[in-house]
C-alpha cells in the first residue's frame, strides 16, 4: 500500500512538471517588447548638386537597414528642390543656401543636415599657377571680376603685367553655389554674377577643365576626388587670400586635400560665405513617417557617413535638437 502512494506521489509531480513545460508562466508586461513595423516606400528628392552625392550615400546605407526603402534622388540646382518641394512634386528638396523669409512663409521646413563650401577652380595648366599658389586671390579681386566687370585679365587679378584673358564661368542654373558666392562678395544674388552660364556643377568643371585659361567655382565634391582626396584631374583649387596682404600665410593653404580643406571649414579658417549649411527641406514639417524616420536617422547614425563623403558634420547639439523637433508630440 505505502509503494503505491509512493509511487501516485511521483506520478503526480511528473505530471505537474510536464505541465509546468507546455505552459510556460506568463511574461510580465514588461519584458514583452513589440517588434516595430518594417519601413517601406518611396523617398523622393531633387535639387542641389552640392548635397547630392551625400544624400546618395545616406540612400544606400538606409537601403541596407531597410530593404523595402526606396530612393529617387534627382539633381537640378536648389531652386529646383525649393520649387519642386513646395510645389508637392517631391518629399525632400536639396538646398544648399538660407531659406528665404518668403520661402518659409509658403511652408519650406529645412533640416540642416551637413556642411560644405563653394571653391574657387582653376585649369590644371593655368600658366600663373606658380604665382596663384604663392599669393592667391583676395575678395576685392573676386568682385571687380564676378560683380562689377573691372578686373578681365589674369594680369589684372594678380598684379601683374599680363593681358590673357580669363575665361570666367557661372552657373546658368539657379543653385546654391552661386548664391553663396554671390553673398561672399557683398550680399549679392546669383543673377549679379559675370562669366559665361554653364548648366550644373559637373558642367562648369568640364569647363574650366578644358582651357587653361578657364576660371569658375564648384561644390566641394566636384572640386575633390573623395576616395584619393586630391584634386580631380584637370582642376586646382584657386586660393583666396583671405587677410588680403598679397600672400598666402601658413593658416590660408588649406586646398591640397579635400581633409584639409573640410579642416578650414571646420575651424573657420575659410570664410562662411562661401562655406554653408546644407539642408533638405520639407513642405511644413515632415509628417510622413517614412520621411520623418529617415531624416532623424541621418541627424543621428547617419552622420558617420558625412566626413568620408567629404562634407563636414554640424556641432552634435544642434544635430540632436533638430532630430528632437522631427519627433511627434505624444
Amino acid at each position: 500500500m505505502k509503494l503505491k502512494t509512493t509511487l501516485h506521489s511521483l506520478l503526480l509531480v511528473c505530471g505537474a512538471l510536464l505541465l509546468l513545460n507546455f505552459y510556460p508562466a506568463p511574461l510580465e508586461k514588461s519584458e514583452v517588447t513589440p517588434a516595430a513595423p518594417e519601413l517601406s516606400g518611396k523617398i523622393t528628392f531633387s535639387g542641389a548638386y552640392a548635397l547630392y552625392p551625400m544624400v546618395v550615400r545616406w540612400g544606400e546605407e538606409f537601403r541596407k537597414l531597410h530593404p523595402k526603402v526606396q530612393f529617387d534622388i534627382q539633381g537640378g540646382g536648389a531652386g529646383k528642390g525649393m520649387t519642386d518641394v513646395l510645389s508637392g512634386t517631391v518629399h525632400l528638396g536639396m538646398v544648399s543656401r538660407d531659406i528665404s523669409p518668403e520661402e518659409q512663409a509658403k511652408g519650406a521646413y529645412g533640416v540642416a543636415v551637413c556642411k560644405d563650401a563653394v571653391i574657387i577652380t582653376i585649369n590644371a595648366s593655368n600658366p600663373f599657377l606658380p604665382i596663384i599658389q604663392q599669393k592667391g586671390v583676395t575678395k576685392s579681386k573676386l568682385y571687380e571680376l564676378f560683380i562689377t566687370g573691372n578686373v578681365t585679365t589674369w594680369g589684372q587679378l594678380l598684379g601683374e603685367k599680363n593681358a590673357k584673358p580669363i575665361k570666367l564661368f557661372t552657373r546658368s542654373d539657379a543653385c546654391g553655389a552661386s548664391e553663396s558666392l554671390a553673398k561672399y562678395l557683398g550680399n549679392y544674388k546669383q543673377e549679379d554674377l559675370n562669366g559665361t552660364g554653364v548648366f550644373a556643377d559637373p558642367g562648369v568643371a568640364q569647363a574650366v577643365a578644358k582651357d587653361p585659361l578657364a576660371l569658375g567655382y564648384n561644390n566641394i565634391n566636384f572640386v575633390y576626388d573623395v576616395k584619393t582626396r586630391k584634386p580631380n584631374p584637370g582642376l586646382v583649387p584657386c586660393p583666396i587670400d583671405v587677410n588680403g596682404n598679397g600672400t598666402l600665410d601658413a593658416n590660408e593653404k588649406n586646398y591640397a586635400t579635400l581633409d584639409a580643406i573640410d579642416d578650414a571649414i571646420r575651424t573657420g579658417a575659410y570664410p562662411s560665405p562661401p562655406a554653408r549649411q546644407l539642408f533638405l527641406v520639407s513642405k511644413g514639417k515632415p509628417n510622413n513617417p517614412l520621411v520623418v524616420a529617415f531624416l532623424q536617422w541621418v541627424l543621428t547614425e547617419g552622420q558617420k557617413y558625412v566626413d568620408e563623403s567629404g562634407y563636414v558634420n554640424l556641432p552634435e547639439e544642434q544635430l540632436k535638437k533638430q532630430a528632437a523637433a522631427l519627433s511627434p508630440k505624444p
